[in-house]
């Protein structure tokens, strides 16, 4: 019997439950995670930023995302990077109709 292997995309997946604080739209449809790398002990590095580099809530965003991974990896790290800077732009399809809900025009 072969174990199934966790995948990038998996990751992604249970990324979707991290939610933005500010926005309340979850941080992969914002377009915050730029890359998922696994490595052979389960481990995945998350490069990721923010909406700005100022914003106070990284500790909120660590705290949920170890929720959102447990047990789906065996552990998580945040690489934050803010190259290239996040925009507008790297917003999903679907995280422009949620935010539009909101009342936001994107």
């Amino acid at each position: 019997m072969t174990e199934v292997k966790t995948s990038d995309d998996d990751v992604l997946e249970a990324m979707k439950d991290v939610v933005d604080p500010e926005l309340g739209i979850n941080v992969v449809d914002l377009g915050l995670v730029y890359g998922v790398a696994l490595d052979d002990e389960g481990v995945a590095t998350i490069d990721m930023t923010l909406t700005s580099a100022a914003c106070p809530l990284t500790d909120v965003i660590e705290d949920q995302t170890q929720v959102a991974l447990d047990g789906v990896v065996d552990a998580f790290r945040i690489n934050w990077v803010w190259m290239p800077p996040w925009g507008p732009d790297k917003i999903t399809d679907e995280g422009r109709e949620q935010l539009r809900a909101l009342g936001f025009n994107v």
